[in-house]
């Protein structure tokens, strides 16, 4: 592998971030109002289509087609600005995003990491001070 490949596709990966993060997204809601996720390998995830058909071929592949989809239409920065730490908050377990799952290679997998999501529910942030004098741990 030439070594420009890594750093080729971390451009790549943080160029698609970037688009994310400024484009609107639709996020589907239960119906109590909260967003979908799915729970995979100890942490959330929160579900975010880039279009209604990326949204109609998640519902295929889950075979949910008949379900009623509703869905907010929201910014990627706000997913993963308040979104995230809010899903994080209340279930204890990290969180990251799932952009058109289900879509292979075309959908974007946003980890539970700094420089993604906000540092305060970042899995691999430094220890605060308050932690390291407790010994407690994060969510």
């Amino acid at each position: 592998m030439p070594r420009s490949a890594p750093r080729d596709r971390q451009r790549t990966f943080r160029a698609r971030l970037g688009e994310f993060r400024r484009r609107r997204v639709l996020v589907p809601h239960g119906d109590n109002g909260a967003a979908l996720t799915v729970e995979m390998h100890g942490a959330r995830w929160l579900l975010a289509f880039t279009d209604e058909p990326a949204l109609a071929r998640y519902a295929r592949a889950r075979g949910e087609t008949d379900r009623n989809w509703r869905y907010r239409t929201v910014w990627g920065a706000a997913v993963l600005d308040a979104g995230v730490p809010a899903v994080a908050g209340t279930t204890g377990l990290p969180c990251g995003v799932l952009v058109d799952a289900g879509d292979g290679e075309r959908g974007l997998v946003l980890p539970p990491v700094t420089g993604i999501v906000p540092d305060a529910v970042a899995v691999d942030r430094p220890p605060t001070e308050t932690e390291l004098r407790t010994g407690e741990g994060r969510p």
